[in-house]
């Protein structure tokens, strides 16, 4: 059964990050049109399918808007804490998921969304699913394609030495919203909620990742989660990589590093990158036709929701998972847990370590001491 077109689209959280997801259904406006949109707060609902152009019916319950619109695909911009549940009820009502990172704030969550996902193989196009993809926009630029081609292809030579720094900067009033910094609505800190796009887009770049020892610190912010965090990494490929996740830091940058045996890759932005953002210098002794060659990127595509949204889409109408769901999407998540593990245990933490009595499997901050959150009084 071919799926229909255009795809209905629904919004749930109609908060900022809800206008990227509009703006990525927008420019895939002749395969999906946005035909809901849900948030608590009725007022903000209406005036978000107002600015969207007025077509789109408001709600305030979600069940209620699955069972009167059956949307094909749903959009999930809520706060974290909010995801499996509304991304498990969506998948359940037959709809496919886009949902915000962070995915979820704990592997058991993510695992509990896989759950309720459909089958995954079909010898009928455009029946498997549905499945949830996690939003990890960096990934789908021309630039991170061109590189991982290359790197893919041992174009580069064998990776061997990486840097992946999120150094961010907010202040006390970005953690006056009630849900952050808290580990049971944000899920972490910005190892969790900041750092996650870069960390997936090294994974993605490098493969799978072998061992983390890492450190965090509350240094300036009367938060519960932790505001910096630094790692070692080891990767299954024999490169070693730091990775640091920053809310501390005035000269704000993302940027991935990797030295190869022919050449360095490098990539700055901030929050989103284009093929200029991508540097690649060559080893000393490299053809400059060879060098010229890998600086090709060919027509330029901006990291963002758009892309990644089109390759949803594509999958949708192959009845295939999309990327950055399933075991890809988790893989991110798995390393982020792994990184507080270590860094509150002050152990070195080895892939697929963390299973289902892991007390890190449920909760990110593990009930370590000095980060969970304390017990009411009375209860102590």
């Amino acid at each position: 059964m071919p799926v229909p077109t255009p795809l209905r689209a629904a919004i749930v959280g109609t908060g900022g990050i809800a206008k990227s997801h509009l703006r990525a259904l927008r420019s895939h406006a002749d395969r999906v049109e946005l035909v809901a949109a849900v948030d608590i707060n009725g007022d903000a609902a209406e005036a978000f399918c107002a600015a969207a152009g007025g077509t789109a019916t408001p709600y305030t319950d979600l069940d209620a808007m699955l069972a009167a619109e059956r949307p094909d695909l749903v959009s999930i911009c809520t706060p974290p804490t909010l995801h499996a549940d509304q991304t498990a009820t969506a998948l359940r009502a037959g709809a496919w998921v886009l949902c915000e990172k962070p995915p979820c704030p704990s592997l058991a969550e993510y695992d509990a969304i896989t759950a309720a996902e459909g089958a995954e193989n079909t010898d009928e196009p455009g029946r498997a699913g549905p499945f949830a993809s996690i939003v990890f926009q960096h990934r789908f630029g021309s630039g991170a394609v061109h590189v991982r081609r290359l790197l893919a292809e041992g174009a580069l030579g064998r990776p061997l030495v990486a840097h992946c720094q999120t150094t961010w900067y907010r202040d006390t009033a970005y953690y006056a919203v009630p849900w952050r910094g808290r580990w049971a609505t944000e899920g972490g800190g910005p190892a969790m909620g900041h750092g996650i796009h870069q960390n997936d887009l090294l994974l993605d770049l490098l493969g799978p990742w072998e061992t983390v020892n890492a450190m965090a610190g509350r240094l300036v912010h009367d938060v519960e989660t932790e505001d910096v965090s630094t790692a070692l990494v080891r990767f299954r490929g024999g490169a070693l990589a730091t990775v640091v996740n920053s809310v501390l830091s005035p000269d704000e940058v993302s940027r991935i590093r990797i030295d190869c045996e022919l050449a360095t890759v490098e990539l700055v932005h901030l929050y989103g990158h284009s093929n200029a953002n991508w540097t690649i210098t060559p080893a000393p002794g490299v053809p400059a036709e060879q060098a010229a060659a890998w600086r090709n990127f060919g027509a330029d595509v901006p990291s963002g929701h758009g892309p990644q949204l089109g390759e949803l889409l594509d999958a949708m109408a192959a009845g295939r998972r999309p990327r950055a769901s399933g075991p890809d999407g988790r893989t991110s998540l798995e390393f982020t847990t792994a990184l507080y593990k270590s860094a509150f245990t002050g152990r070195p933490v080895t892939s697929g370590s963390i299973g289902a009595d892991d007390p890190y499997y449920t909760v990110l901050h593990g009930n370590a001491p000095g980060w969970a959150p304390e017990a009411p009084a009375e209860s102590r």
